[in-house]
């Protein structure tokens, strides 16, 4: 395996599946299927889920709802979607923690780094969920953040496209895809692939990314063995 210790970063909105609000549970049980082939490589996988498919705190603050609040309660529909996948996971048989940076412990731990790591060494999934637990920063950020807590060797940001293209394939037919492209370069060319916040944390803490279609089947197995798949995002 090309990859020891990795955090993978799902869209919210990635778990609605066909449908425009909420969970869908075939794309749950897709989804578990392709991390338990993962975990069954002996990967230790740490987990981070966007809230979009349920509530956007941005959104929500463009709505008239205050920045703060809305930042919580898009961090609680992070929570349920975590739930969501936990469960997914564990009926067949992925032994998972669901760890929250804002505690709630009817429901799930508290993130502690150090019990997180010993999950990983385990062999259990972890899901972090409620983002860095602060409002104003994104998913994304809090992905980073863990991943840089728990030494992951890699990002991989699972998405609905294949990876960074030149401009948006789903809107320019001529748009080119980037095998490998440096942070500088994504800075330079304006290429939107995390927040900034998120990106120049990576790029400062020598974390690589891979863009990557989470949608296709054996993609995330591929990635983990070394295959070529999507686009990484190196210090060079």
């Amino acid at each position: 395996m090309k990859y020891k210790r990795i955090l993978l970063k799902l869209s919210g909105e990635a778990l609605m599946g066909d449908k425009s609000f909420g969970l869908d549970p075939k794309r749950l049980a897709d989804y578990a299927a392709e991390i338990k082939a993962v975990v069954a490589h002996g990967v230790e996988l740490g987990i981070v889920i966007g809230g979009g498919n349920i509530f956007r705190g941005l959104q929500g603050a463009g709505d008239g709802v205050d920045r703060v609040q809305a930042d919580h309660m898009g961090m609680l529909a992070t929570v349920i979607n975590g739930l969501a996948l936990q469960s997914a996971l564990e009926s067949i048989g992925v032994q998972t923690r669901l760890q929250s940076a804002i505690e709630m412990d009817k429901v799930c731990e508290p993130f502690v780094r150090r019990r997180a790591v010993r999950h990983l060494e385990k062999g259990r999934v972890v899901i972090f969920a409620a983002g860095t637990g602060n409002p104003y920063f994104t998913t994304d950020t809090g992905a980073t953040l863990r991943a840089i807590e728990i030494q992951a060797d890699v990002i991989l940001k699972g998405t609905r496209v294949d990876g960074i293209y030149t401009s948006d394939p789903e809107k320019d037919a001529t748009a080119t895809k980037y095998e490998t492209i440096s942070f500088k370069e994504v800075f330079d060319k304006g290429l939107n692939v995390m927040d900034l916040t998120a990106f120049t944390l990576s790029n400062e803490n020598k974390l690589p990314i891979i863009v990557f279609d989470m949608n296709k089947p054996g993609n995330l197995l591929k990635l983990v063995q070394g295959e070529s798949v999507g686009t990484l995002v190196t210090q060079s």
